[in-house]
């Protein structure tokens, strides 16, 4: 498995992400993720909507929650063709938590606890601390990659306005 340095930052320190980087214009690979009721997702069933998949540490941490609760939000105006993801290594019993102390309806909390199969397959698992790195995908209806974000330092909120510029255009 490929690995990449230099990408992704964790309290200035280099993390190594493990996968193969991928780029605009190829098609999302498919994984299968867990749901808050522990039952598997594939990435790929949500063909024929637009997808924003958003991947961050863990929905516990100050930054995670601002993020999710900010894409919640702002992301309601794609509407129904549009799912808006996120995805992190934290335990569907710990999301759902999440997501009912934080008023959460319009993301979708997904988890990547058992293989890492998102993490590896989209290139953005940092292979020291076991942990996603602060993605944003932005995948059009028919799978195909449309924009890629990754954010820098992993304590650093992304840029929402591009990120959904970039979804409103294949809205």
């Amino acid at each position: 498995m490929a690995e990449r340095k230099g990408v992704a930052f964790m309290g200035g320190r280099p993390m190594t992400l493990v996968g193969n980087e991928l780029k605009i214009g190829d098609t999302a690979p498919d994984a299968v993720l867990t749901d808050n009721d522990f039952r598997p997702v594939k990435l790929s069933s949500y063909r024929g909507k637009l997808v924003i998949l958003s991947t961050v540490l863990s929905l516990e941490t100050s930054v995670c929650d601002a993020e999710t609760r900010k894409f919640n939000e702002r992301a309601a105006g794609l509407g129904d063709d549009a799912a808006i993801l996120t995805v992190s290594l934290d335990l569907p019993f710990t999301q759902q938590r999440w997501c009912g102390a934080a008023g959460i309806d319009k993301v979708q909390t997904l988890s990547d606890y058992r293989e890492a199969a998102l993490g590896k397959a989209f290139g953005v698992l940092m292979k020291e601390p076991h942990l996603l790195a602060r993605t944003i995908f932005v995948i059009d209806k028919g799978g195909v990659i449309r924009y890629i974000q990754i954010v820098p330092e992993a304590g650093h909120e992304p840029d929402y306005d591009a990120a959904l510029a970039a979804a409103k255009k294949y809205a």
